[in-house]
């Protein structure tokens, strides 16, 4: 029997790919529910990941430390999200990103080479792998390029319009962090916002 959050898991794989009731039945089976509470980590920099997973409610970050100690926010994973520290986990090398939650998170959690083999044996899960790579290779080209060419106000607005409805549930600093402005360009743009 699936619990609901397996059952929400199975919903979205099927919105993303053509799977059998069968077929997503043994993809979702593998993920496991946890909690992290705000504040803790799913991937800490220095660990090699072993896990992907899948975020049910809450938020998630990423970001690197420099060795200023200066955080820089890389992304957040919200409801209906993959989350994991790619690169780290498919090259088996030590993360140089944190995974942290910023409010008190469930995810399910499956054991990635659990995952990848059953990958093997479904060409359907490798066509949902593929899309989701897809997916990620075109938000980063897009960060990239408003990083290197939009000025901080429209990177504020294509981060309202990304992460819609985020932003209440989210500090200015990490905000800011995300966009590569200080906290107080960031409270510039926005009552220049109000103010139109």
């Amino acid at each position: 029997m699936l619990i609901p959050e397996q059952i929400q898991l199975m919903a979205i794989l099927r919105s993303l790919i053509q799977l059998t009731e069968s077929e997503a039945n043994q993809a979702v089976r593998i993920f496991q529910l946890s909690t992290l509470n705000q504040g803790e980590f799913f991937v800490r920099a220095g660990d090699i990941p072993q896990t992907i997973g899948f975020v049910i409610s809450g938020i998630l970050r990423l970001y690197y430390v420099d060795d200023g100690g200066n955080e820089s926010t890389k992304s957040f994973c919200d409801e209906n999200s993959f989350v994991a520290a790619y690169s780290a986990l498919l090259m088996r090398q030590p993360s140089r990103l944190f995974i942290q939650a910023l409010e008190d998170s469930k995810i399910l959690v499956a054991d990635y080479s659990t995952y990848r083999s059953l990958s093997e044996s479904q060409i359907k899960l490798q066509q949902l792998n593929c899309k989701i790579a897809e997916s990620l290779f075109i938000k980063k080209e897009r960060r990239e390029s408003a990083l290197l060419l939009d000025d901080a106000k429209t990177r504020y607005l294509s981060f309202l319009e990304e992460y819609s409805g985020l932003e209440v549930r989210l500090k200015q600093h990490h905000i800011a962090s995300y966009l590569w402005m200080t906290p107080v360009t960031l409270s510039r743009i926005r009552a220049q916002l109000k103010s139109l």
